[in-house]
């Protein structure tokens, strides 16, 4: 690690030759001064942020964020340079005063955990200094007749402003002069460990929001494929004005995805938040969805093999088993679908839209307000009586690896009237002995069988109706691994053996589908059409 930090660009400030060279600590810095007497002393520290740069790229990104000791007093708590000068290359001086005892004087620089741990790269965001200058207190001579007399003027004035000061004080205490913070200030002061972009750098990036950038819309709002100054590509949602998610799945997502890094998760570089608008920035996902490549046009169509397929099922699977068993926070998704699944350039799955996402409170899983999710993927104890736990999200994954298997979509498949959906199909196979019959044709002969039903049998039973019979994510991983057996699916009698009860259900979801406005979920696809679902318990 380089503790020197320099930058020959000229500063806009006055002796600039204190601030082209600083010291720089990932950690903590130190400085002890021998004083010749004890008493008052002036201590004036400057600094400039000349590591962290102020441009439309990646590397802006940083934030430093740190505390400063003197003689073990904290004088400046989370101290951030570029905020305080406003902007970059620009001089900031703080000065303090202090009494030295023991004829040492101590003054400490520590990072607390805040800002940025990794932009633009490690070892950056620690504290730094650029100058600090010690001066001893000289004390007052002896006041002839005419300075005691503007000494006396003098402190009346201060003693009246001190009592303004007072008043304005108080007064402000009790609200009158309190103003409502800004969005971007919220934000700021959440420390989500994310980065901040402008408009202007967004607008840069997908040149205006071009149509031509365009690549989905959905329920939040347009995405964009836009490229940063360092050639990172990257892309950006952009919430619509007439959005029903609002500000509320806004931070929801920005908050839930922000602590997150998993190879299965999508990757949030920052967000935009100016006046009315409010942009997320993810990296760039070349495949577009999941259900982009199993039921776009099949001009369109990615042809996905069998390994592929199984890869893409897995990666899913891991990624849920990292939200809910594996992260510091435990997360359930409430939306996973194929159109939530993106494909990197190498076809690795990765898990978006937190949008809907809530955290795992196993002390309370009745939802009193809304249920929220996508039909033909809530679990039916979420979906009917707001029973919400991370077993919900496994029932979503059942139905999209149905999905992988087939290859059709689970509310648009009805080979037959007497079948509701994909999953009503696949039940009766199973019950038949003919999964086979599942296999998306596209395939052909080319895949590997025992995969193929092991991935249909571990579906189905994550679909079981009772949540109870569910496995967990992890245990799904390693039965989809070949690591452990797939145990036999049991039907729940009071609904699949009833033909009432069931025939009541069928036509319940049928009612749902005529009724919902088609409304498509958020996500970098340009053809996402999921019926998405908000109504109360």
């Amino acid at each position: 690690m380089d503790f020197i930090a320099q930058n020959v660009s000229v500063l806009r400030t006055n002796n600039s030759e204190l601030y082209t060279r600083a010291r720089l600590s990932p950690l903590s810095l130190t400085y002890y001064f021998r004083c010749l007497a004890n008493g008052n002393y002036t201590v004036t520290l400057h600094f400039a942020e000349i590591v962290i740069r102020d441009n439309r790229s990646y590397q802006s990104l940083g934030r430093r964020i740190f505390d400063v000791y003197v003689q073990e007093k904290l004088e400046l708590k989370d101290f951030n340079i570029k905020n305080e000068a406003k902007g970059v290359d620009k001089a900031v001086i703080r000065k303090f005063k202090t009494v030295v005892r023991n004829k040492t004087l101590t003054i400490r620089f520590h990072w607390a955990g805040k800002g940025t741990t990794a932009i633009p790269r490690r070892g950056t965001y620690g504290p730094l200094i650029s100058a600090i200058s010690v001066d001893s207190d000289i004390k007052p001579p002896v006041l002839s007749g005419r300075n005691k007399n503007m000494k006396f003027i003098v402190g009346a004035v201060v003693s009246v402003l001190s009592l303004i000061f007072i008043i304005l004080g108080i007064l402000r205490w009790k609200g009158y002069f309190r103003c409502k913070p800004s969005r971007e200030q919220v934000l700021r002061g959440l420390d989500l460990q994310t980065g901040f972009f402008t408009f202007k750098q967004m607008k840069a990036a997908t040149n205006n929001f071009d149509a031509a950038n365009k690549i989905g819309e959905g329920g939040f709002g347009a995405v964009y494929k836009g490229v940063l100054l360092d050639g990172t590509i990257i892309a950006v949602k952009k919430l619509s004005s007439k959005s029903r998610q609002g500000d509320r799945e806004f931070l929801n997502e920005l908050g839930m995805i922000s602590g997150l890094q998993h190879l299965n998760v999508v990757r949030l570089y920052g967000c935009c938040v100016e006046g009315t608008q409010l942009l997320l920035v993810y990296e760039f996902m070349e495949n577009n969805s999941l259900a982009h490549a199993l039921f776009s046009p099949t001009e369109s169509q990615l042809k996905l093999d069998w390994p592929t397929r199984q890869k893409i099922c897995l990666g899913i699977a891991k990624g849920l088993t990292f939200l809910h068993e594996e992260s510091s926070l435990k997360i359930v998704h409430r939306d996973i679908k194929t159109t939530n699944v993106l494909l990197d350039s190498d076809l690795n799955a990765k898990i978006s839209d937190f949008g809907l996402a809530k955290f795992d409170e196993e002390e309370n899983t009745h939802i009193s307000t809304r249920i929220a999710g996508t039909i033909g993927y809530m679990a039916p104890e979420y979906a009917l009586w707001g029973y919400l736990t991370y077993k919900a999200d496994v029932y979503s994954f059942g139905i999209v690896a149905l999905e992988i298997v087939a290859g059709k979509n689970n509310t648009k498949y009805r080979p037959e009237e007497d079948y509701v959906c994909l999953q009503d199909w696949a039940l009766v196979l199973q019950q038949k002995g003919n999964l086979m019959e599942l296999v998306d044709l596209r395939l052909g002969t080319e895949f590997n069988e025992e995969e193929a039903i092991r991935m249909a049998k571990v579906a189905l039973l994550c679909t079981n109706s009772s949540p109870a019979l569910r496995p967990t994510m992890s245990e799904v991983v390693n039965m989809l691994e070949g690591r452990t057996l797939v145990p036999e699916l049991i039907l729940d009698p009071s609904i699949f053996a009833d033909e009432s009860r069931f025939g009541a259900v069928k036509d319940q979801f049928n009612r749902m589908q005529s009724r919902s406005s088609k409304t498509t979920t958020i996500t970098q696809s340009s053809d996402s059409t999921s019926t998405v679902w908000l109504g109360s318990s």
